[in-house]
C-alpha cells in the first residue's frame, strides 16, 4: 500500500501540479520548491538561480530578504556578505571577519551591488555554475522571473522569507513591522500577492502578516533544534499558519496528520537526497524544498 501511495504521488510530479485557489491564494497539489532558486546548481538567491529553477520546472521560487541602509528590499540569505560566496569590488575574496563586518543594513544598495556573489567556488556546492552576479533587488528578481516564466508558458509561485530576529532589530534590519511592510510594498506592487507565501522563523513577522495582511499565505519555519510540541509552537504563534515548514528531520506521519487535520500544509526543508525525498513523500508531505531541483525529474 505504501509503495502504491508513493507511485501515485510520483505521477502527480510527472503530470505537473494542478493549481487551485484557497482563500484567494494560489495553491498547488504538490509544491516543488527551489531553495534560494537552485542553490546547488547556480549562485544562491540570484536572478540566474531563479531562472535555472524555472527551467527545472519548480512550482515555487524560494528566497530570503534583507533590507539595505537606504531601505531597499534585497534578496540575500545573510545580513552580511558571506565569505563563502563573495568577491569584493577589487576582485579579492574576503576573510570571515571581513565579510561578516559588511552588514547590508549599513550599506546603500548601490554599494551592495558592487560585490560579486557568483564567481567564488562554494565549498559545499561543487556543481554550482560560476558566473559574475550580484545580490538583486526583490523587485528586479520578480520582474525577471515573471518575464522568463511567461516566455515559457508558466506562472510561478513565490516563497519569501523575512530574515529577522528580535536581537537584530535596529542593528541588522529594521524593526520587524517595518521589515514586513517594506517587503509587502514590493510584492503588492509586482502584482504577485495571491501567489506569494511569507515564511519566517521569527514568529513576530508572521504575527504582523496575520494582523496586517491576512489574505497572504504564511509559513512557519521551524529549526531542527526546536523540540516543542506542534501545539506549543502554534500557541506561541497565536494562529494556525497555512503552511508548517520544519527541518525535514522533524517530520513524522503523526506530525503530518496533526497538521492536515487542521488544514495546514507540510513543506519541509531542505532536502538534497533523493531517498529522503521519497521517504518524505511516503509520509504525505505537501511539498519539498531542495537545493537541487533537478532531483524532481528523477522521481519516475
Amino acid at each position: 500500500m505504501k509503495k502504491y501511495l508513493v507511485l501515485v504521488l510520483y505521477s502527480c510530479y510527472m503530470m505537473g501540479c494542478n493549481t487551485a485557489k484557497q482563500n484567494g491564494a494560489t495553491m498547488v497539489q504538490f509544491d516543488k520548491q527551489g531553495h534560494r532558486g537552485a542553490r546547488g546548481l547556480m549562485p544562491e538567491n540570484t536572478i540566474p538561480s531563479m531562472l535555472k529553477a524555472i527551467d527545472l520546472d519548480v512550482t515555487t521560487l524560494e528566497m530570503d530578504l534583507v533590507i539595505s541602509k537606504d531601505k531597499k528590499v534585497v534578496v540575500s540569505h545573510d545580513p552580511y556578505f558571506s565569505e563563502n560566496i563573495t568577491t569584493n569590488p577589487e576582485g579579492k575574496t574576503l576573510t570571515k571577519a571581513a565579510a561578516s563586518a559588511l552588514l547590508l543594513y549599513n550599506m546603500n544598495y548601490d554599494s551592495i551591488k558592487k560585490y560579486d556573489v557568483g564567481l567564488k567556488p562554494h565549498p559545499l556546492y561543487p556543481r554550482q555554475e560560476k558566473l559574475a552576479v550580484y545580490k538583486p533587488l526583490l523587485s528586479d528578481l520578480i520582474e525577471a522571473s515573471e518575464t522568463y516564466a511567461t516566455s515559457k508558458g508558466k506562472q510561478m509561485l513565490y516563497n519569501i522569507e523575512i530574515k529577522s530576529k528580535p536581537e537584530n532589530d535596529g542593528k541588522k534590519h529594521p524593526q520587524v513591522e517595518e521589515f514586513v511592510d517594506l517587503a509587502m510594498q514590493v510584492i503588492k506592487s509586482a502584482g504577485i500577492s495571491s501567489r506569494t507565501t511569507i515564511q519566517s522563523f521569527d514568529f513576530r513577522a508572521l504575527q504582523v502578516m496575520h494582523r496586517k495582511y491576512p489574505a497572504i499565505t504564511t509559513a512557519l519555519l521551524i529549526e531542527d533544534s526546536d523540540k516543542r510540541t506542534l501545539q506549543a509552537q502554534f500557541d506561541q504563534l497565536g494562529f494556525f499558519p497555512s503552511i508548517y515548514s520544519p527541518h525535514f528531520s522533524l517530520v513524522t506521519p503523526e506530525l503530518v496528520k496533526f497538521c492536515h487535520d487542521k488544514n495546514i500544509r507540510v513543506i519541509p526543508w531542505t532536502i538534497n537526497d533523493l531517498d529522503e525525498i521519497k521517504k518524505q513523500l511516503g509520509m504525505k508531505v505537501d511539498g519539498i524544498i531542495t537545493d537541487y531541483p533537478d532531483l524532481f525529474a528523477q522521481l519516475n
